[in-house]
């Protein structure tokens, strides 16, 4: 089977989460605000696998991009905010200003960040290639960089746009651990 976006799409909004906070986001106004990472592949890995949509679905991403305001107090206000209009769904919500991803990174990750110029440079930074997803929430536009079909045969490759071996082969292991089927490219 071949994806396109408009298929992607449709397949990530079979998980009711996906389809409401995508109704619901873009009443916060975040600049660039995008709906990505694992609530969209895994979501068609479960539909492709005859899970429920949201199954094992750990979390639900929200990158946005707002460069005046750095500090961690500014992205709280925003995750506050959210919160009081996300409801029961602000509990599997995370919202991060990709503005300030270089801030914290090298501290939890143990490698450099350069600083983020875009959303896209965030969804760009993942480890996995065919993981590289995103859905602006005000226009539904997909930005998928590596296209879809190494998701979809579940092929798991490092990205070369961050190349970190160790934090790499754990990804992997989590995914195959609920997915079995998918293939780490080593």
């Amino acid at each position: 089977m071949s994806l396109s976006e408009q298929s992607f799409a449709e397949l990530i909004r079979q998980n009711e989460t996906n389809r409401r906070l995508l109704e619901i986001l873009p009443a916060l106004e975040l600049p660039q605000a995008t709906l990505t990472a694992g609530c969209l592949f895994q979501t068609v890995w479960n539909l492709k696998t005859g899970n429920q949509p949201d199954w094992a679905i750990k979390d639900y991403d929200v990158f946005y991009f707002d460069p005046d305001d750095l500090t961690w107090e500014a992205e709280d206000a925003v995750i506050q905010k959210a919160k009081a209009v996300l409801g029961d769904l602000a509990d599997r919500t995370e919202i991060r200003n990709q503005a300030r991803v270089h801030l914290w990174y090298p501290e939890k990750f143990g490698a450099p960040c350069p600083r983020l110029t875009c959303v896209e440079d965030g969804i760009d930074r993942f480890l996995i290639a065919c993981t590289l997803f995103g859905i602006n929430v005000g226009t539904g536009d997909v930005y998928a960089p590596n296209g879809f079909q190494d998701m979809w045969d579940g092929i798991l490759r490092i990205n070369p746009n961050n190349p970190q071996s160790g934090l790499f082969r754990r990804k992997c292991e989590d995914y195959r651990a609920r997915w079995p089927w998918l293939s780490a490219a080593l």
